[in-house]
């Protein structure tokens, strides 16, 4: 569930607590949570709704200025059911204190050198290691160019880089990935 860069202002100041989506079926669950850019959010419900049963209220508390607005946005994706999503701010996100911890001990390294020994092994050839390195070759350092160099498909490589941002290794830019101060120290470049 993606937001825009003012409503997630709006939600890390905790004025807007819903959100609206019309889906083929849910992406999140009540009792589930949600990384977002603004941190962490917890899912309190998710119900089917109809458009005519959204109230002004509600328009407000999705973080729009008018009812017609939000009909208007949900009305450019008329495909899907639409869903009344409850949520509040549950705090930051923890990958970002993990990612700027860079004093691994012995344990820390290694616990990270066994995941990444995993990942290699479940996806069957080398990937983790070598990508940590492609990407502390540059800042900014793009999908496209790390999946040509290991030979790998960009969007399953994308969703690779995921698994080393949870370990708190890589850090997403507006354009490519860079290491993080975590990421740094892991491969000894601090």
């Amino acid at each position: 569930m993606l937001f825009r860069k003012a409503i997630l202002d709006q939600i890390a100041e905790g004025t807007v607590t819903l959100a609206f989506r019309r889906w083929t079926k849910p992406t999140v669950k009540a009792g589930g949570s949600l990384r977002t850019a603004s941190g962490v959010l917890s899912i309190d419900a998710v119900d089917g709704t109809d458009a005519e049963d959204i109230s002004v209220e509600d328009a407000h508390r999705a973080g729009f200025p008018t009812r017609e607005a939000l009909l208007a946005e949900l009305d450019a994706r008329p495909d899907g059911t639409l869903y009344r999503i409850a949520f509040h701010w549950a705090g930051d996100d923890p990958r970002l204190s993990l990612r700027d911890d860079a004093a691994l001990g012995k344990v820390d390294r290694v616990a990270i050198i066994e995941r990444l020994a995993r990942f290699d092994e479940t996806a069957d050839q080398s990937w983790a290691e070598p990508t940590l390195r492609l990407i502390a070759s540059r800042d900014g350092i793009t999908a496209a160019e790390i999946s040509e160099r290991v030979g790998m498909d960009k969007l399953e490589l994308k969703a690779r880089i995921r698994k080393l941002k949870e370990l708190g290794l890589t850090e997403s830019l507006d354009v490519g990935y860079r290491l993080s101060p975590r990421g740094r120290s892991f491969l000894g470049e601090t």
